[in-house]
């Protein structure tokens, strides 16, 4: 990757707050794009898909870009989402489905967390249609993003590792690991690929992840032999054995 390539993606978190206009632009951008994750997602189905993570797999239908490729292709996959409420509506929505496991948990590194926050849904009215989709594990994102401290409830969760989760699930391979918690996707990368098991292909969102974490991903990710690509608000990581054209 271009040097100025990766000073570009790593200045993006020099701002205190989020730029609304630089997340609205890059959706309005991503809508329009003639590659965005949707259609790399297509492609790498294609390939070999045949065994998947996905954390933070909301409702199953919300903000999801990976349910149609799950549900076509029988992928078999385990779906990590730790609120409640999401939970329910996720294994009602996969519920036919025998390839998909749920684990309803949060991935905690080092047992360091075991609550979200999340908007009241009496609130939620209030709010635009991405609001339900932010749940994190840190308060100030919600603030960030213009909810009010009034609106945001705590919710204990369950947590697990991502290394309990694979030995829970006895997986012998992984193709793709991909990642959408709000802000603490880099701590996930990193103690997955500290693990050295496998060279799976890994899509995680980016945009919320807090600078100094971000570069120690960045590093790690190419002393692994990746290479990567930003496509929306992503980071698509691909280890050498699964370089391809799109």
């Amino acid at each position: 990757m271009n040097k100025k390539i990766l000073k570009k993606i790593l200045g993006i978190f020099n701002y205190k707050l989020i730029n609304k206009n630089l997340v609205k632009n890059n959706r309005i951008i991503s809508q329009h794009s003639s590659l965005n994750i949707e259609m790399f997602l297509k492609e790498i189905f294609k390939k070999n898909i045949k065994q998947l993570i996905q954390i933070g797999a909301n409702d199953g239908k919300r903000f999801d870009k990976l349910n149609k490729f799950i549900i076509k292709n029988k992928t078999n996959a385990i779906l990590i989402e730790p609120i409640k409420k999401n939970f329910k509506e996720l294994s009602a929505y996969y519920n036919k489905y025998k390839n998909v496991k749920l684990e309803n948990s949060a991935i905690s590194v080092n047992n360091e967390l075991n609550f979200l926050y999340k908007v009241n849904e009496s609130y939620l009215k209030y709010y635009g249609k991405h609001i339900p989709g932010i749940t994190s594990f840190n308060k100030k994102h919600l603030i960030d993003h213009g909810v009010k401290k009034n609106h945001i409830l705590k919710e204990k969760v369950q947590t697990i590792s991502i290394k309990k989760v694979l030995e829970k699930y006895k997986l012998k391979r992984l193709d793709l690991l991909y990642i959408d918690v709000e802000g603490y996707d880099g701590k996930i990368v990193l103690d997955f690929l500290s693990l050295k098991l496998f060279n799976t292909i890994i899509i995680f969102e980016y945009i919320h992840v807090d600078q100094k974490i971000f570069k120690k991903v960045i590093k790690k990710i190419l002393s692994s032999g990746y290479k990567f690509i930003s496509i929306d608000e992503n980071l698509v990581c691909l280890p050498k054995n699964k370089i391809f054209k799109i």
